[in-house]
């Protein structure tokens, strides 16, 4: 396993947890509003192997308590179970971030009890998805079986979607709010410009319609909240 990036504290990232974030590359989707960009397509090179990382974890142990695993998109990697599973073996708990679109991989990862937390992207509505992630058609069937298999898991998860002006409107929120009604935590994160966002032109909505937003989405999850807002 080939490690993009490594921060070695975070106390935001994993709820409730002082952790690490590994950041892994590679990823289904093409967001054009995407952060990490560079570990999508390939341009960040690996900054460390596996070997290193353990070693990194073994001196955080007592001083760590959680990992948080991000990217890209982690469960595209064939060995993360395994990667996971030695993770897990130092005693850290451990958060996935991930798209939804690799529900088998996520299905292992909770039959095994390898997870504490999960973060899973809602890009948008269901009419808006392969829009709002760069590609011109989306089968959100497995998209639809991973938000099953959270919500029968027991293993604490949220949703949650980053909202970027261009993309999101009120009328998608309805949807979205139809299509995840019942989940326990709802989460909109503001979109930020950043020099590795790969297209120009696109830009955070007003804390006016980040409200209504909130609001419209409360009326299925009332435990929406909104991040990354001043």
């Amino acid at each position: 396993m080939k490690i993009h990036g490594l921060q070695k504290m975070t106390l935001l990232d994993f709820p409730e947890h002082v952790a690490c974030t590994v950041f892994l590359g590679g990823c289904d989707f093409r967001c054009p509003f995407c952060h990490n960009f560079e570990l999508v397509d390939g341009t960040a090179p690996a900054i460390m192997e596996e070997d290193e990382l353990f070693a990194f974890l073994r001196k955080r142990v007592g001083l760590l308590d959680g990992v948080a695993i991000t990217g890209g998109e982690p469960c595209l990697r064939r060995d993360l179970p395994d990667f996971v599973g030695k993770i897990r073996d130092l005693g850290y708990a451990v958060k996935l971030d991930t798209n939804g679109n690799h529900p088998a991989v996520l299905r292992e990862l909770l039959e095994r009890g390898y997870l504490d937390y999960v973060a899973m992207d809602i890009k948008n509505s269901p009419s808006h998805y392969a829009g709002t992630i760069g590609l011109p058609y989306i089968d959100l069937g497995p998209i639809r079986e991973s938000m099953a298999l959270l919500a029968e898991s027991g293993v604490d998860y949220e949703f949650r979607t980053t909202v970027v002006d261009e993309l999101h409107h009120a009328e998608d929120f309805i949807e979205i709010g139809e299509w995840i009604r019942g989940t326990k935590h709802y989460y909109l994160q503001c979109f930020t410009d950043r020099d590795s966002v790969p297209f120009e032109g696109f830009h955070a909505p007003s804390r006016e319609n980040m409200l209504k937003y909130r609001e419209i989405a409360r009326r299925y999850v009332p435990d929406t909240q909104i991040r990354g807002m001043d």
